[in-house]
């Protein structure tokens, strides 16, 4: 055992650094996907004995019933599309602004203000969506609101797409740069200088250096947000909006949707709810795969797998 311990010491040591972890994921990720039978049954509790295994064993096999409900309401293609071309959008938005932020945070040479502008970018990410509901209320509200003298917003969606984008990017942009400004951190300084004695300016150097030194990075993100691109943000659709009638059009994704179901109590709606997790996640799951193919295609030593 001695000699087992000493030769294995690092392993060991890493083995127990991730227990933990790995603990927390089998508990919260993978035990739980055993309920997703709950998705083709007519899921209901029993009184007598309302254990969620006792309701899983008794409750009616109803196979794909549960997954109509996302297609067979006529505001499936509304929802549908809200939701893929906000992740789209949000996609591609706050890739690019975080990489350029990031590029200028790497510029800041003063520390005492390269903290203060990276605590102050990332410090919305730690607000809830509530709150941060709140606040766009208060300068959209049609009565007391900084902006009430130019139309009454929560009854006009045509300014909604701008405002939800504006509100994720916001909330999200501190995050994405912080995972870019340490990348580029990492870059051996020697390479910029040699860049500049030769003559290239602080343009070329980030699509010479910066940008071909991060790209790995950039690559892993996209394929992990491409893989939640039928997944939307619940608190920023629900709260941003208040949760506003005339504005379902451009603010109803398949998170609200599926919310609205189980405010209104339907019959089956906890099948219906876990079903539509479900197709997000298998949805997800094949795009992810389908981008890491393509990535793997066209630059193998960057894909994710």
């Amino acid at each position: 055992m001695k000699k087992f311990i000493s030769r294995n010491r690092r392993f060991i040591a890493i083995t127990l650094m991730m227990m933990p972890v790995a603990i927390w994921l089998i508990l919260l990720r993978y035990l739980p996907m055993g309920g997703a039978i709950i998705a083709f049954q007519d899921y209901r509790p029993f009184p007598a004995n309302p254990t969620l295994l006792n309701n899983i064993l008794n409750s009616r096999f109803v196979g794909l019933e549960n997954f109509r409900f996302i297609f067979a309401t006529d505001r499936a293609w509304i929802m549908i599309r809200n939701t893929l071309l906000y992740n789209a959008v949000f996609i591609v938005l706050t890739t690019t602004v975080s990489i350029a932020v990031a590029i200028c945070l790497s510029e800041i040479r003063i520390k005492f203000f390269a903290k203060l502008y990276q605590t102050l970018l990332f410090y919305p990410f730690f607000i809830s969506w509530v709150v941060a509901g709140y606040f766009v209320f208060a300068f959209l509200d049609p009565t007391f609101g900084l902006l009430s003298d130019v139309r009454n917003w929560y009854l006009d969606p045509t300014g909604w797409p701008v405002i939800l984008t504006s509100a994720n990017l916001w909330k999200n942009l501190g995050f994405n740069t912080v995972i870019y400004l340490a990348a580029i951190t990492s870059i051996n300084r020697d390479m910029y200088e040699a860049a500049a004695l030769d003559g290239a300016s602080k343009w070329k150097q980030v699509w010479v250096i910066t940008i071909p030194t991060i790209k790995p990075m950039i690559i892993i993100l996209f394929i992990l947000a491409v893989g939640r691109i039928f997944n939307a943000d619940f608190g920023l659709f629900w709260n941003i909006p208040q949760n506003m009638g005339p504005l379902q059009s451009v603010t109803e994704v398949i998170d609200t949707y599926v919310f609205r179901v189980m405010q209104a109590n339907i019959a089956g709606a906890m099948g219906m709810a876990t079903a539509a997790g479900l197709f997000q996640n298998v949805v997800g799951f094949i795009c992810i795969m389908g981008a890491n193919a393509i990535v793997r295609k066209l630059d193998k030593e960057n894909a994710l797998f």
